[in-house]
């Protein structure tokens, strides 16, 4: 058995172009601010990237850059304007902040309405009751990935593997809402490889290179591999040992070119809903 891939940049780009076509018939052109606190090279990098995509789906996009050493109070300021701003529909604070900075104190001064990244009490909260709610980019678009391979979900098995507040706990919930047995893995998880042989579908968001071995997976399981790890020559490895998993998944995402790319193109998403709801 050799695994279908799941192609996260054709997937995204088919979002990007809906999105644009979206914008495109509005009166108005939805506004999008990141703030980048420091010059942390991976965050620089994704917020130029950020900063493009939005460009092309015709969202109104600018980047406040501020110095490593802001005071938290500075940065509670400068959300509170654009916060009060009408023109901004949606405020995205790239972490990770720098240590002197509490990120979620940070994250609930954003107005909810304008929380395009998913985080702020009010959005994950909501997520978890099943309502209405502006969802975290990278599960999101897990799911997205999930619709367009044409996974049936409704009754399997799902393992989460990570439980952080950005990507595992919400990935749960919306595999609830669909009606999954979801199960959450983590570093006190005493016998993962048995759980992960139980799973219809495993997304992998744990953040240690490989983590996930070939004979782990259940002949035929979806893959969703979230992590991405800089080893030590330079290259990219997911959480999944893909080279292994490849041989007994019935589908799975690379790493790159799998989650990645979906990421981006929900902000856009949720930068329109958010839009839409405000005005």
């Amino acid at each position: 058995m050799t695994a279908r891939i799941i192609d996260g940049k054709l997937v995204a780009q088919a979002l990007r172009a809906r999105v644009a076509e979206h914008v495109a018939t509005l009166p108005f052109r939805p506004g999008l601010v990141v703030v980048l606190v420091g010059d942390d090279p991976a965050s620089t990098v994704y917020v130029k990237s950020k900063d493009r995509a939005a460009a092309a789906a015709g969202i109104a996009a600018r980047t406040i850059r501020l110095p490593a050493e802001t005071t938290e109070e500075a940065l509670i300021t400068q959300i509170a304007r654009l916060n009060a701003d009408p023109a901004v529909d949606g405020i995205l604070v790239q972490l990770p902040l720098p240590s002197h900075i509490a990120s979620q104190t940070i994250v609930e001064t954003i107005d909810p309405q304008k929380d395009v990244d998913g985080f702020h009490p009010l959005n994950v909260g909501r997520l978890a009751m099943g309502q209405p709610a502006l969802v975290p980019c990278t599960p999101a678009g897990v799911m997205k990935l999930l619709a367009d391979a044409h996974i049936e979900l409704e009754g399997t098995r799902a393992l989460v593997l990570g439980r952080s507040t950005i990507v595992g706990r919400p990935m749960a919930s919306l595999l609830l809402g669909a009606n999954v047995t979801v199960t959450m893995a983590h570093s006190r998880t005493r016998d993962l490889a048995a759980e992960c042989r139980r799973a219809d579908v495993i997304v992998a968001a744990a953040g240690r290179p490989r983590l996930v071995r070939g004979d782990w997976i259940a002949p035929g399981a979806t893959v969703i591999d979230v992590g991405i790890n800089r080893l030590n020559d330079g290259s990219l490895a997911g959480d999944v040992a893909f080279d292994e998993a490849i041989g007994h998944a019935g589908a799975i995402t690379p790493v790159p070119g799998g989650v990645g790319p979906m990421t981006i193109a929900c902000l856009l998403e949720n930068t329109v809903t958010a839009a839409l709801h405000r005005r």
